[in-house]
């Protein structure tokens, strides 16, 4: 990975240098779900596809439930402790719920049934049960477990067939839950603090009466008072039709002189991989952005696909310049914002797009994710 997948011969025939990929006499693939399906119909008697189209439609409903309920927040648990990615206590909770949430749905579902779809195993079984394997090989702990017996019978089940064990061995199941643990460096320093000594205190000053110390005000509370009421956007925003109410609402309201707009672009798109990691750091970013959120609204998408992905979005900020409480957020010098102007027509365009996750912006592309900082 990041070698073999990068070089000429790959690169012709799985342009998108994707692993893992395929290479048959008659065709060649990538994306693991496109090869599980080829496979999986090259013999129609093992019934892995379904025996009818409601049984193969049920199929690609829990594939595609893996993908898209499982995977994104089995990685945000799993991926500080691993490394992956930066510690976030939110984020984790939120994966935590999410994953619970999946435990709570499968179970229901396999309280009459022994398989997802039918009586035998399917490819349903196989992806559903290959997206839970590191989780119950290191995040569900017997207490974690217990709260879900029918998976659990279910998830055994397929773990002692013979044709699991071939390929995958033999799973031995999570005994005490991985934990988070700071880098070394990280304790040490936080431990130094501790040691340090108390410093003496200074010879008491002349009596003296002291003016308690005026709180620093934000410039953005000094400026005009604007037309343009934020939160009543916000609010409209949040629960009318995008198009055409809540744009309608927002050219017949916005204040272009107290707000600027501006285009946001992530620097380094091209070091992005799988989208819900870009959808992920979409979120650590406004997470850090919180002293802005009565001063700004926003959204930032994710377009493309895994391996091929971008984040950009558009801005309204008071002001007319990028505040300091955005600049010292930590992503701030990651992302490009480029000051437009709102009474162009092609801006005006794109921004209704934006906002609505739709349109004539995206044509040559694929929304897949995005946040909104309201």
């Amino acid at each position: 990975m990041g070698k073999f997948n990068k070089s000429e011969d790959y690169l012709s025939k799985f342009p998108f240098g994707k692993v893992p990929a395929f290479e048959g006499k008659d065709c060649t693939l990538y994306e693991s779900n496109a090869i599980a399906y080829y496979i999986a119909s090259l013999n129609e008697e093992t019934g892995l596809l379904g025996a009818n189209p409601v049984k193969a439609a049920q199929i690609q409903q829990y594939i595609f439930m893996s993908d898209n309920e499982i995977i994104p927040p089995m990685y945000s648990w799993i991926g500080p402790i691993k490394g992956y990615v930066p510690y976030n206590k939110n984020n984790v909770n939120k994966a935590q719920e999410d994953i619970k949430k999946v435990m709570g749905i499968l179970n229901t579902v396999l309280s009459k049934k022994t398989y997802l779809v039918g009586e035998r195993i399917t490819l349903a079984d196989i992806t559903v049960f290959c997206s839970l394997t590191l989780l119950y090989q290191e995040l569900f702990d017997l207490a974690f477990r217990s709260a879900y017996p029918n998976v659990n019978r279910w998830f055994l089940t397929l773990a002692n067939q013979k044709q699991f064990k071939n390929v995958i061995g033999e799973i031995k199941l999570c005994e005490v839950q991985a934990q988070y643990v700071p880098p070394k460096k990280e304790k040490k320093e936080k431990k130094e603090k501790k040691k340090e000594a108390p410093k003496p205190a200074a010879a008491p000053a002349p009596a003296a009466e002291e003016k308690p110390k005026e709180k620093k005000k934000n410039p953005m509370d000094l400026l005009p008072k604007s037309s343009f009421n934020l939160e009543d956007w916000k609010r409209f925003y949040s629960n009318n039709d995008t198009k055409p109410n809540a744009v309608d609402y927002f050219w017949k309201n916005y204040d272009a002189e107290g707000y600027s707009m501006w285009r946001v672009d992530y620097k380094y798109n091209d070091e992005l991989t799988q989208t819900f990691m870009s959808c992920n750091l979409i979120g650590g970013f406004f997470q850090r952005m919180e002293l802005l959120r009565k001063y700004a609204f926003g959204t930032l998408i994710v377009t493309g696909e895994n391996n091929n992905n971008q984040i950009s979005g558009y801005f309204i900020i008071r002001g007319s310049e990028i505040p300091e409480i955005l600049i010292d957020v930590p992503d701030y010098p990651s992302f490009t914002f480029t000051k437009v102007d709102s009474n162009d027509a092609k801006v005006k365009a794109e921004y209704e797009d934006y906002i609505a996750w739709e349109g004539p912006t995206f044509s040559n592309t694929t929304v897949v994710d995005g946040k909104v900082f309201k």
